[in-house]
């Protein structure tokens, strides 16, 4: 018999139930009422009681000793007076109690201890968990097993082997079993899943962590029928969504009018938004805003919030400590802001219509200025996401190449050591390897196979190894090839396979159906060779582990904390006895566990880390870099907004040059021939000598080809005069002429050619200035960035006719500097177009 003895505890707020209210039942024998002589008489009748007539009567006066202890406490039975006496604590009582024997102290506990346990196996007294700390429990729970419900364990031991358990596993899970059966006086068959959840509970509440074990134990009572088919420890526990009213409770709001009113405003927000958005909000409303202004400003009881006060939050909110202490900035900052206007507003715009929100109708602390910030802060964050992908883009086939040569190790490892023997010794690539057996052997499954290596002495589980190196490759593989996010990665199943026959050709094609995810859009993509080849080894992988067909399993979904039905998942390991769906965490290990065996970083320096979502933007920046219309790119990725897509798209460099080069040939394509037509030697010799003609005193003369000098050779005063450095003494002389002689005009009254004079010595001056700024400079020397370069993939020029002049752009038409080079450009004779001099002086391409 079970009864409830003590009050329901709170429900904690995790996601995982505790069930707390099961801990402190009362459990009571069916010899609990009788007394103390009959007990010791029915003693002897129990399977497991010792053959030797002395070993029994050692048990007998041990158990008369614990029964007069009992008797001298207060309790209707025997279960009653071992809680009164604390029996569950201790065995300090033992010396206590037994003080006047002259016996040594190991005899009177041996025999106490002994009779003690024949009392437990014939369930006179029903110990609690935190007994078998301090009590040997080994004997114990061996004589449970061979006497409580011998038939049921038999059955057990067959599961176990069906469920393909290691040894660990079984004891682990039969040992749980074992002390439920002691703790509830039942046999393993009447045993139900509150005696489940009162064992993990009272372990977890005792030692702050699961114990070990309770998850087997539940699938052994599930395999011989005593829990329901197809269940599991982990679906029960889970807590599901939590009410509107749970969520906000979570933040331990003191007044009660805001607290009932924000568990108001979410039940009316909630079957207009999905579970996600509503912890958001939850967070966001009752964490975020008004649980913080409560622990700044205690006492306060209205929505209408002072201006200092208003101001004092928005300042807060601005800035978040890290798990170090370190105050950083809030990215979600005007996230919340936004959230808590819309509260707001919501409810004054509610008000008008039911009378019962006019009390909260108040105005809003958040003003619109308050947000403006928010479009910046999109902008910075998409600049943010672009550089990411700037960097990641190009290092992608050498992660992909990373990824494929460490499964393509591990697969050859595991091949090499599952075919030498235990205890032998192997070599692969140059490495001795021993095939060992021990506890980590017994773990890693029967079909494990662990290894150790000669040089280090690490032991290394190959089965393991190479199953994460399958499954990395897969998820990066299938990530890559279809854009998908990464919980539509954990939601693909075998049935999303499907074939589409091409309408009139009568080809079909593979295409993979991706269910509703984040926006509840379904969509279809064409699924690539890439793709096709990936998808089929995964369900090769799983039919030939599993029997010839993919296992159905049940989903979680972290994000509406619901399970989902069983369903032939794709993205499915075995860890234990039973296959599960991985998780989005666990795929985040396995690819920092990937990229820490590179030598991948970034422009700083520092190691590279990729995050799911990345390889999701550069398949769209690939794809629309490849020509795909980036309203075909929305389609495939499931945007309901274009902007959001091109968002996802970073635009390289060499791409916009290509591009712009492209535009560039089609309009001059369009252009008449006749300027783009081969030069005659009178008119290349014309050009020659027009850079002759350049050279002065000073310097180089830079005005165009074709152009007059507009400054009647007064080149002091041209702005296109190029002032040679070894010529600066030459500058000085003229400067310090033209002062002279602006003293010699004011001595002689010509005033007119002062203002002249004046003109000239202020543009020496200015090129004196020039020149000085030049030689501070790094002398023509490069600077480097730290920056990656990335080659654009260009197609050199054709050679242009010799010459002994060098080109270079100059007043928006390209020039030559004597003593170089012949110019690579055909230059044309008529007079250049202003289409065409405007598109030079941009980019100044070679035609």
């Amino acid at each position: 018999m079970t009864t409830l003895i003590t009050e329901p505890r709170a429900v904690s707020s995790s996601n995982y139930l505790r069930h707390e209210d099961q801990v402190g039942r009362l459990h009571l024998g069916p010899v609990d009422q009788l007394a103390a002589g009959r007990i010791l008489e029915l003693l002897p009748t129990h399977p497991r009681w010792p053959a030797p007539i002395r070993f029994g009567s050692i048990r007998v006066r041990g158990a008369g000793v614990v029964l007069a202890w009992l008797s001298s406490h207060a309790g209707q039975g025997w279960q009653q007076r071992w809680l009164q006496a604390r029996g569950d604590h201790s065995l300090d009582w033992v010396e206590a109690f037994t003080a006047a024997d002259p016996r040594s102290q190991g005899v009177k506990r041996s025999e106490v201890t002994s009779g003690l346990r024949s009392l437990i196996l014939s369930r006179v007294v029903l110990p609690d968990y935190p007994f078998f700390t301090f009590f040997k429990s080994g004997p114990l729970l061996a004589d449970v097993v061979g006497s409580c419900g011998t038939t049921a364990f038999a059955e057990i031991q067959k599961a176990s082997d069906r469920l393909g358990f290691n040894q660990d596993q079984y004891v682990d899970g039969r040992s749980v079993l074992s002390k439920i059966v002691v703790h509830t006086g039942r046999d393993v068959e009447q045993l139900v899943a509150n005696d489940l959840f009162e064992y993990r509970t009272s372990v977890l509440l005792r030692y702050g962590s699961s114990p070990v074990g309770v998850h087997a134990a539940w699938d052994l009572l599930r395999e011989i029928g005593v829990l329901p088919a197809g269940s599991t420890l982990r679906e029960r526990l889970r807590r599901g969504q939590k009410s509107p009213a749970e969520l906000v409770d979570r933040h331990q709001i003191k007044c009660r009018p805001i607290r009932d009113l924000l568990v108001r405003y979410l039940s009316e927000r909630r079957p207009s938004v999905d579970y996600s958005t509503l912890r958001m909000l939850a967070t966001s409303l009752a964490g975020a805003f008004w649980a913080d202004i409560e622990r700044h400003h205690p006492g306060i009881d209205t929505l209408h919030l002072p201006v200092e006060v208003a101001d004092g939050w928005k300042q807060r909110l601005s800035t978040v400590l890290t798990s170090d202490g370190q105050s950083r900035d809030r990215q979600s900052q005007f996230d919340v802001m936004g959230q808590v206007r819309s509260f707001y507003l919501d409810v004054q715009e509610w008000a008008i219509e039911d009378p019962s929100w006019v009390p909260w109708a108040v105005p809003c602390p958040v003003r619109r200025g308050d947000t403006q910030g928010m479009s910046k802060r999109k902008l910075t964050a998409t600049a943010r996401i672009h550089q990411r992908i700037r960097e990641r883009l190009p290092l992608l086939p050498e992660l992909v190449a990373a990824i494929e040569d460490h499964h393509r190790d591990a697969t050859a490892l595991l091949a090499v050591a599952s075919a030498a023997a235990v205890d032998t010794v192997f070599g692969h690539q140059g490495v001795s390897y021993r095939r060992i057996r021990s506890a980590a052997t017994v773990k890693a499954g029967p079909d494990g196979v662990v290894i150790a290596n000669l040089s280090t002495q690490q032991k290394i589980n190959a089965s393991r190894a190479e199953d994460d190196a399958f499954w990395i490759w897969a998820i990066v593989e299938t990530l890559r090839h279809s854009g998908i996010r990464v919980e539509e990665l954990m939601e693909l199943t075998h049935l999303a396979l499907v074939s589409y026959p091409l309408p009139g050709g009568g080809e079909v094609v593979p295409l993979l159906q991706i269910v509703p995810s984040k926006t509840n859009e379904e969509r279809l993509l064409l699924v690539s060779p890439e793709l096709a080849s990936a998808l089929a080894s995964i369900v090769t992988r799983l039919r030939r582990r599993n029997g010839g067909s993919v296992p159905l399993v049940a989903r979680y979904d972290d994000y509406e904390a619901v399970t989902g039905p069983a369903l032939p998942h794709l993205f499915q390991r075995r860890h234990g006895p039973q296959p599960a769906v991985m998780s989005t965490g666990s795929v985040r290990q396995l690819l920092n566990r990937t990229l820490a065996r590179t030598d991948l970083s970034d422009s700083a320096g520092q190691p590279l880390r990729f995050t799911p979502h990345d390889f999701r933007r550069m398949f769209a920046t690939e794809a629309v870099g490849n020509g795909l219309p980036v309203h075909i790119a929305a389609k495939l990725l499931g945007h309901r907004n274009i902007n959001t897509t091109q968002a996802y798209v970073a635009i390289f460099q060499d791409e916009l040059i290509r591009t712009y080069r492209h535009f560039l040939d089609e309009r001059r394509r369009l252009r008449p021939a006749a300027e783009y037509r081969e030069p005659t030697d009178e008119e290349w010799q014309e050009f020659q000598q027009h850079f002759e003609l350049r050279k002065v005193s000073l310097g180089t003369c830079a005005r165009p080809y074709g152009t007059p000098c507009r400054h009647e050779h007064a080149c002091i005063r041209c702005p296109v005069l190029r002032v040679d450095p070894q010529q600066r003494h030459r500058l000085l002389a003229i400067a310090a002429n033209l002062s002279d002689r602006i003293v010699e005009a004011r001595d002689n009254g010509w005033l007119g050619e002062v203002q002249g004079l004046q003109i000239s010595l202020k543009a020496a001056q200015d090129k004196l200035a020039a020149l000085d700024r030049g030689s501070r400079s790094v002398a023509g020397h490069p600077t480097s960035l730290g920056t990656r370069r990335s080659e654009p993939d260009m197609t050199p020029p054709a050679p242009a006719p010799a010459a002994s002049s060098r080109e270079s752009v100059t007043d928006g038409r390209r020039t030559a500097h004597p003593h170089s080079g012949p110019p690579r450009i055909r230059w044309p004779v008529l007079a250049p177009s202003p289409e065409f001099i405007l598109m030079d002086r941009v980019l100044a391409v070679d035609d």
